[in-house]
């Protein structure tokens, strides 16, 4: 039953796919559907870090001491700075783990 949930689910993520990236289909997008559809990406990103940075816990963490709110603002801030995405992401990375070690108590 599980293998055919995990079957069905992924005909339907490939065939809604489909539908919009074959150009042999007659389906078009208006161009404000096309604009609308330009937001999903950073609201789907915002909608799943939102909680993991402003919560790790299950409750509102602002502390400073939060590794999660201090990485994502680093990641940002490399983000300004250099304008390179691969870059500020793996420096914030390594930022948010040092980060983390440091602040459990570095061995």
């Amino acid at each position: 039953m599980i293998f055919l949930l995990i079957v069905g689910m992924g005909l339907v993520v490939f065939l809604n796919r489909y539908a919009f990236l074959e150009p042999r289909l007659p389906l078009r997008l208006s161009s404000n559907a096309r604009q609308f559809l330009g937001f999903a990406v950073p609201g789907m990103l915002t909608a799943i870090c939102g909680p993991i940075i402003f919560m790790p816990n299950h409750q509102l963490d602002l502390n400073p001491a939060n590794p999660y709110l201090v990485g994502s603002m680093v990641a940002v801030g490399l983000v300004l700075l250099t304008r390179n995405t691969l870059i500020s992401m793996l420096l914030s990375m390594v930022f948010f783990f040092v980060f983390r070690w440091w602040m459990n108590g570095a061995a």
